[in-house]
């Protein structure tokens, strides 16, 4: 019997991997995130399997559920949305089943940020421009941000920022970014990406947070700041260039 701890993807049901996939088909048991993880996934578990959503339960009553079903040597398929290694809350779960001796593992997930990339059609990391992403939050009634991880401080690297679970948050984000960015920095607020209520909402740290306000969007969406975000012209990659060689594309006649 084992825990397999799922990344369900962003949302659009065929966005799950082939992997995540077929371990949900043979789970007798499968814990998701509530609102985050399409019925569409679910659908895939076996017509008996037991379906528990976790997000009126807290760390304690989950672990409950999980025992359980081990007891009674029933596999487990415990979904988290996109990609379980990011603000997925699943360390503490494992700390718990590894000291009640239940083995785990985790399938990958596409991430919230790589599925907005795909969405907007912009590639976050562009020569000469930006060579970094960095995910991160802001504080609100969460954790607190350690002190290196402050905004003001990150946005002092130039990155294309991925900054999640901060929507709410929004007028902190443009204060701490802007005098970094500058105001005509491209912002994007990714609402629900790849889900049938998609939206993106495009504009720049001077305006976003009047979009926003006017989309009434305040969860379930991603803070995309950078200037990679703006598209247009910047200087192609030397991954292809006719004068590049390389061990697996040696210099012609050579």
């Amino acid at each position: 019997m084992t825990v397999h701890f799922i990344g369900a993807g962003p949302g659009a049901p065929d966005l799950i991997t082939v992997r995540g996939l077929r371990l949900i088909e043979r789970c007798a048991v499968c814990l998701y995130a509530g609102s985050l993880v399409p019925h569409a996934i679910l659908a895939a578990a076996p017509p008996a399997a037991r379906l528990i959503d976790t997000a009126q339960l807290t760390l304690d009553e989950i672990v409950a559920h999980i025992s359980q079903a081990h007891d009674r040597g029933l596999d487990i398929a415990r979904l988290h949305s996109g990609d379980p290694s990011l603000y997925g809350a699943i360390a503490e779960q494992m700390r718990r089943l590894a000291a009640l001796g239940i083995p785990f593992d985790v399938t990958p997930g596409v991430p919230s940020f790589a599925a907005a990339a795909a969405a907007l059609g912009r590639e976050l990391t562009l020569p000469e421009v930006t060579q970094s992403v960095i995910l991160t939050r802001t504080a609100t009634r969460s954790s607190p941000m350690p002190e290196g991880e402050r905004l003001e401080r990150l946005a002092t690297s130039g990155a294309t920022l991925a900054i999640h679970l901060s929507v709410a948050n929004l007028a902190r984000v443009v204060s701490a970014l802007t005098p970094s960015y500058g105001a005509d920095c491209p912002a994007v607020v990714a609402f629900r990406v790849s889900w049938p209520d998609e939206l993106l909402i495009r504009g720049t740290l001077a305006d976003i947070r009047a979009k926003v306000k006017e989309a009434r969007i305040t969860r379930t969406a991603l803070v995309l700041v950078g200037r990679a975000l703006a598209g247009g012209s910047a200087p192609e990659s030397r991954l292809y260039a006719a004068d590049h060689y390389h061990s697996m594309r040696p210099r012609r006649g050579a």
